[in-house]
């Protein structure tokens, strides 16, 4: 079916807000160093997510939609919640719910030279800086979205957008806003999300699943206090070799398998088809985007195979450590403890909770020579697995990329989390979900160097626009 959008026109106009609006703002946005709350935890007494919240609020205020109404929702001792309304045609309790995040993740080391995560930095189509592309642009974009439809006259049902400031932390704010808002937001029967990711950045792209996660901090002590390795060493076995045969335990260190049975699923059939479909199109991209040391290989050749890896199947990080002093500093000491954050992603449909607990119990059971071993669970969460795309919006999809992108739509799973998702498929099960994003090849969001592909989001916005209005038409 051809989109409902005159497809220049809205070309046209996305062009125009991105540049002379929307990226002017993104700048500005990036200076920020509104970090989430697990990694800032004065983020009050700094004010950098009020800051970063009153920059999206007021280029909202400013948009041209007819009935838009913007406010900054709170609750006491928890991050603030954006929280806009767009009142629609069409049946008055169906609704469309556009969500985002507005916090950011740390800095993180090894930005090349020229760039930093608090300073906007342009290379043609690339707009460097933390944030801009997890999650920044989502406030900008849902509304430039509903503004092309608007300026075509195109009808739309009511649509409220959510942009959130701890996802970075797990939303672990957000469930209190679900139900504080709960009859403002009403019922949605589609949901557009986009904190995602994209396979390539010449097509639409829509996950279909999230992993979830399992975090925490797995400490082993050994000794009161240190003491010299010549005297201690052959008698007292390191914490350090402790916590390797603990990891041992969970994760078989030559091939990255994990070993606890309750973290693996049966891959739907259905989801190893998108995957391979996936690789066909994305062939070596899946590795090459990737910023390899030379001579470094992947786990395996098969691309089909590393999409299901980052999607269906757990993994094993070791994101940081404790009780290792810098290098300068590293005298001949037999050191006390040794500790280390596991970060464990976990396939759709395995429960979390579930999950954590057999994590910490693979881990503190019968502990290695006696010593104290300790796995420090954080708040889990869920994964998320799309429910059957309706025909509506399948079609919708196709539409939309093949207008604005010049070849089809397509689906994959994405190895992050977006516990929103988990959250709303529970809450709102017959609901339809268009989960997608910029972060595409070498856009690194978390790491260094992250940016946002300007031209993606241009056209993505465009693709947005045209679902929506499709959404209203089969209503």
């Amino acid at each position: 079916m051809p989109t409902k959008i005159n497809v220049a026109q809205a070309l046209a106009s996305s062009e125009s807000i991105w540049e002379q609006e929307i990226v002017p703002a993104l700048h500005d946005y990036i200076r920020i160093p509104n970090k989430s709350p697990a990694f800032d935890p004065a983020w009050r007494e700094n004010g950098h997510m009020d800051r970063a919240t009153s920059l999206i609020e007021a280029w909202c205020k400013a948009q041209p939609i007819p009935g838009l109404k913007v406010e900054v929702v709170r609750i006491e001792g928890r991050t603030p919640v954006l929280f806009m309304e767009v009142p629609g045609e069409g049946q008055v309790d169906d609704t469309v719910l556009l969500y985002g995040h507005l916090d950011k993740q740390p800095e993180m080391v090894g930005w090349r030279e020229g760039l930093s995560p608090w300073e906007p930095v342009r290379e043609g189509d690339k707009l460097y800086g933390r944030g801009a592309a997890d999650d920044g642009y989502s406030g900008f974009a849902s509304l430039a979205a509903l503004r092309l439809l608007h300026e075509q006259r195109i009808p739309h049902a009511r649509c409220v957008v959510l942009i959130e400031g701890c996802e970075e932390s797990g939303s672990r704010d957000l469930p209190a806003y679900i139900d504080a808002l709960a009859g403002r937001i009403g019922k949605p029967s589609l949901v557009v999300c986009l904190d995602s990711g994209c396979g390539n950045y010449d097509q639409l792209w829509t996950t279909t699943s999230l992993r979830g996660l399992v975090q925490g901090t797995l400490e082993v002590n050994i000794l009161r206090e240190g003491v010299h390795s010549g005297v201690g060493s052959g008698v007292v076995p390191s914490s350090f070799r402790i916590l390797r045969q603990l990891l041992s335990r969970i994760e078989d260190e030559a091939t990255g398998r994990v070993l606890v049975g309750a973290l693996h699923v049966n891959i739907p059939a259905e989801r190893t088809a998108q995957a391979r479909a996936a690789a066909e199109v994305l062939g070596g991209t899946v590795v090459s985007e990737l910023p390899w040391v030379d001579g470094a290989r992947p786990v395996t050749d098969d691309a089909a195979e590393l999409l299901l890896n980052r999607t269906w199947r757990p993994a094993l990080s070791v994101t940081g450590a404790e009780g290792l002093p810098p290098l300068a500093n590293a005298g001949n000491v037999l050191r006390p403890f040794t500790r280390a954050k596991l970060s464990m992603r976990i396939p759709p449909r395995v429960e979390p909770n579930a999950a954590a607990k057999a994590l910490k119990a693979a881990l503190e059971k019968d502990p290695p020579y006696g010593a104290e071993v300790r796995f420090h669970v954080s708040e889990p969460s869920g994964g998320w697995d799309a429910p059957a795309t309706a025909p509506w919006l399948e079609a919708a999809m196709q539409a939309s990329s093949k207008a604005f992108f010049g070849k089809p739509a397509m689906g994959l799973g994405e190895g992050g989390t977006i516990p929103f998702m988990a959250m709303l498929g529970e809450k709102f099960p017959a609901a339809q979900f268009l989960i997608t994003g910029v972060l595409g090849p070498g856009s690194n969001a978390h790491g260094p160097n992250e940016f946002l592909h300007i031209g993606m989001a241009k056209r993505l916005t465009c693709c947005v626009a045209s679902v929506i209005a499709d959404h209203r038409a089969a209503r």
